[in-house]
C-alpha cells in the first residue's frame, strides 16, 4: 500500500474553525484549536515554518500574544533559537518598549522586553493568523528599536481580503494559507 503525501493546505484548512461574531459582532474568529489538537496537523504546521526559513538562520523567534505563542515555541526550539514573547501592555515585568497598532475590530498596545534582543540578531515573528497588519506591523517596529533584524513573519493563515501584507510590503511575509 502507497501513502499518499498530506497536502499541507488542506490539513490546515480542514482544522480550522469559523466562529461568527467573536469577539465582537462581524468578525469571523478562526480557531485553531482544533489543528492544534491533532498532533500531525500541529507538527506539520511547525515543520513548515522552519523548513521556510531553514535552520541555523534565526537567531530568535518572537512570538505575539497569546496564540502565537503556542506556534513559536516549538519553532524556536526546532531552530535551536530563542523565544520571544511579545506581549499586551502590563504584562511584563522589566523595562518595555511599546508599540500602539489598530486591528480590524478596535486598538492595542503591545511590548517586549527591552533587552530581549541583541543589535543584528535575526528574529523571526510568528503568529497565528495575519489580518489588517496592525500586529505584525508594531512586533516589526518593536523589534527595530532594539537593534535587531526582521527576518521573516511566519503565520498560520492569511486573511487576504482584509490587505495586511500590504502593509508589510518591506518584510519577508510567509502564510502557510490564504483565504
Amino acid at each position: 500500500m502507497t501513502r499518499r503525501p498530506v497536502d499541507l493546505t488542506q490539513m490546515i484548512n480542514d482544522r480550522i474553525r469559523d466562529v461568527p461574531d467573536y469577539p465582537k459582532p462581524g468578525v469571523m474568529f478562526k480557531d485553531i484549536t482544533p489543528l492544534l489538537a491533532d498532533h500531525t496537523a500541529f507538527a506539520a504546521v511547525v515543520d513548515a515554518i522552519v523548513a521556510y526559513y531553514g535552520r541555523g538562520t534565526i537567531d530568535k523567534v518572537a512570538g505575539i500574544e497569546a496564540r502565537g505563542f503556542i506556534l513559536a515555541a516549538p519553532v524556536a526550539y526546532h531552530f535551536g533559537a530563542g523565544f520571544v514573547p511579545i506581549r499586551k501592555q502590563g504584562k511584563l515585568p522589566a523595562a518595555t518598549y511599546a508599540e500602539n497598532y489598530d486591528l480590524e475590530y478596535g486598538s492595542e498596545t503591545i511590548e517586549v522586553h527591552k533587552d530581549a534582543f541583541a543589535p543584528g540578531e535575526q528574529v523571526l515573528i510568528v503568529d497565528d493568523v495575519l489580518a489588517t497588519g496592525g500586529t505584525a506591523k508594531a512586533t516589526a517596529a518593536l523589534i527595530g528599536r532594539t537593534g535587531a533584524e526582521v527576518a521573516g513573519i511566519s503565520v498560520l493563515m492569511e486573511l487576504g481580503f482584509l490587505g495586511g501584507r500590504d502593509r508589510l510590503s518591506d518584510l519577508d511575509v510567509h502564510a502557510l494559507v490564504t483565504v
